[in-house]
């Protein structure tokens, strides 16, 4: 043997570990779903305007989840669409008396056009640049709802004030008990649907999008239909849940629905993109490919060992040591860039 053979030894074998679910099977999708049916049976009133309130942030999430984690397109701007959508429904109501669950599809179908048309001239942006094109539109929103043109119809500052209805057929319920089921039962048909897209070739073309506009593009992708699409599909989505936050809180007003609102949806799904998602979507649907200027933030200024030296040392002084190889890899996992 030679001493090239005696020096070389052959690597130990590396086992894969498992990649962690993302999904919840169908046994613990159904105990969640009885779960979330029985539970309004035990509890006040005021924990089932909470859940209410819960599912209809769900579904704001999901809609943001289809745009962010599906087309890759970064959005501060849900909580214009979440007023348009509460100030459609409330409107209908209380100044032309339609049924409650008729101002939800009209809702829907309203902030669906205005989504697609926001979409278009924002075809040209992306990253940071389309993230600042719809914080101005969330920080516009509501100065254009207090316009005395609208003040007849929106109520201008004062807001207007919306009847919660009572359950039909005479069931013995209280109005906030049926809200909260009504809200399950659209939150589950608005879940499904958002599956069986993100599953169609439509969702595909999304995806597509989301990891190279190029060779999508190459392969036939309609690029810039499809993101408008998405911004329209995610917006309808947003305004049917405006629509059912309006009827729960019984009160739209234009300070209801400020940036700080669209960041708190936007950070949700930063929140919930590594895989927990909500309604328990896939990794890759519900944006575990949110990759990007935010994450990037929060590394360069949390993560001592990212900063110049300057800033490093500082940082050690002040009791934040500079983290050692394996846990720079463990972030870099974890942040996913």
């Amino acid at each position: 043997m030679s001493a090239i053979q005696e020096v070389v030894t052959e690597a130990p074998a590396i086992e894969a570990v498992p990649k962690r679910a993302m999904t919840l099977g169908y046994g613990a999708s159904l105990a969640m779903l009885a779960l979330l049916i029985v539970v309004p049976l035990f509890v006040k009133n005021f924990i089932i305007f909470q859940l209410t309130m819960l599912l209809i942030y769900a579904l704001a999430v999901l809609a943001l989840n289809i745009l962010t984690g599906g087309s890759g397109q970064f959005s501060l701007g849900q909580s214009a669409f979440y007023a348009v959508g509460a100030y459609t429904s409330a409107i209908l109501m209380e100044h032309a008396n339609i049924n409650y669950a008729l101002t939800l599809p009209i809702a829907g179908i309203i902030c669906f056009a205005f989504g697609f048309l926001f979409g278009q001239p924002a075809l040209r942006l992306s990253g940071v640049y389309l993230a600042l094109a719809t914080f101005a539109l969330a920080t516009a929103m509501p100065q254009l709802l207090k316009l005395g043109v609208f003040e007849h119809w929106t109520g201008g500052v004062q807001g207007l004030v919306v009847t919660k209805p009572d359950a039909p057929f005479g069931l013995p319920m209280s109005q906030d008990m049926w809200l909260y089921y009504f809200t399950l039962a659209v939150s589950i048909a608005i879940y499904i649907l958002s599956v069986n897209l993100l599953k169609s070739r439509s969702g595909r073309a999304f995806m597509a999008i989301r990891d190279n506009e190029i060779a999508a593009s190459a392969m036939g992708i309609n690029v810039a239909l499809y993101k408008t699409l998405a911004f329209g599909v995610s917006a309808g989505i947003t305004g049917v849940a405006g629509g059912l936050g309006a009827i729960a809180v019984q009160f739209v007003a234009p300070d209801g629905y400020t940036i700080t609102f669209a960041i708190s949806l936007f950070l949700m799904v930063a929140r919930i993109d590594r895989g927990f998602g909500l309604h328990h979507l896939r990794a890759e649907h519900s944006g575990g490919h949110f990759k990007g200027p935010l994450r990037r933030c929060v590394w360069r200024t949390s993560v001592p060992g990212h900063l110049p030296g300057a800033a490093r040392r500082k940082a050690s002084s002040n009791g934040y040591p500079a983290p050692d190889r394996q846990t720079k890899e463990k972030l870099r996992r974890d942040y996913a860039f």
